[in-house]
């Protein structure tokens, strides 16, 4: 009979408390992420939901919808997020250029050397200057958050030959989005821009209609390119995989100043675990390629700046041919000397 008891107090208790958890957000948060969750994006997105619900005492509920449920590319999220029908949202460079252009800085290459030169970078003021800007572009309806990574490194990959050297690319097939200015690089390199949609890709290489990609390893990995014959792999590290964390403005600044403090920190939250996941998940990755018989090729300092002195003329490109290009080309060239100046400083004091 006690035992009965107190099964039916707790079953009461346990009902009573959702209903009090539930009584208790006074804002959801609709996040989407347009990929899957052995992807980043999804990482970062559980990590912010935990954060964010508990550090508000249940006030704000995080609903996730990850995959095409609520819209299916950059154009159409972005605008579900300006109209409010979507509170957050992650785009990539290339899926949000359509609307802020300007965003295609995060992909020219060799700007920045390393890990911790883009997190400096990304975390600072460079990221609140393209905040401002997208705001002014959108009428102050999407609010750009923060710049997390997805998928670590693009690095030109192939199924012909090592590319030690930017002449080693001279006449290869390289698939690019369609976009202006991964194939302004891709032809100052000496190659051909292929624009091929990400799932005709395998086939693609298969085929021969290309011979060649921009990719991060986990992703080359996770598509199974080498069994369709991509099997060489330079870390040239041409570009840092930046993904945009957008928010409609109007929901974030609805809430009280303790509330969007506690929003802002879920984003802090989500981009450190964003930074995290690939250099994890990459791991795996390339000990999987190489053990399948793909080259990985790391090219020396001197071969580096060969590839970086051959692209140099996208950076012009860039800021003739992009709206607000040149305002944030500047803007990100003084924060990468700021972080290498920083970040020296700090390698410097520990290695004494």
């Amino acid at each position: 009979m006690l035992k009965t008891a107190l099964k039916t107090l707790t079953v009461a208790a346990m009902l009573a408390g959702s209903a009090l958890s539930a009584a208790a957000a006074d804002y959801t948060l609709r996040a989407t992420a347009n990929s899957n969750e052995n992807d980043e994006d999804y990482d970062g997105l559980v990590v912010f939901k935990n954060f964010v619900e508990s550090a508000s005492n249940g006030a704000i509920e995080v609903e996730l919808f990850i995959g095409t449920q609520l819209c299916s590319n950059g154009a159409e999220c972005l605008q579900g997020v300006a109209g409010g029908a979507i509170d957050i949202y992650i785009s990539t460079s290339g899926g949000a250029s359509g609307i802020f252009p300007y965003v295609q800085v995060l992909d020219l290459p060799y700007m920045m050397s390393d890990d911790r030169i883009a997190e400096h970078v990304l975390s600072g003021e460079f990221t609140r200057t393209m905040r401002q800007m997208a705001l002014e572009d959108s009428d102050n309806s999407i609010r750009l958050m923060t710049i997390g990574n997805t998928g670590g490194w693009r690095n030109f990959a192939n199924t012909k030959r090592r590319v030690a050297m930017p002449s080693d690319l001279e006449g290869l097939k390289i698939r690019t989005v369609v976009a202006d200015l991964p194939q302004e690089l891709v032809k100052s390199l000496g190659a051909s821009p292929t624009p091929i949609p990400w799932p005709e890709l395998f086939t693609s290489f298969q085929t021969g209609v290309v011979e060649g990609s921009k990719n991060g390893i986990t992703d080359i990995m996770g598509m199974k390119f080498p069994d369709a014959g991509l099997q060489y792999v330079t870390l040239d590290g041409h570009a840092y995989m930046g993904a945009l964390w957008w928010m409609n403005n109007e929901k974030f600044l609805s809430m009280p100043e303790d509330l969007r403090r506690v929003v802002v920190d879920g984003f802090y939250a989500l981009q450190q675990a964003t930074f995290a996941s690939p250099k994890r998940k990459s791991i795996k990755a390339y000990e999987d390629f190489v053990a399948g018989g793909g080259d990985l090729y790391v090219p020396t300092p001197e071969q580096k700046a060969a590839f970086k002195e051959a692209a140099s003329p996208v950076y012009d490109w860039f800021k003739a041919n992009v709206g607000r290009g040149e305002e944030i080309f500047g803007a990100l060239e003084e924060a990468v000397a700021a972080a290498e100046k920083d970040v020296n400083a700090d390698r410097s004091a520990d290695l004494n």
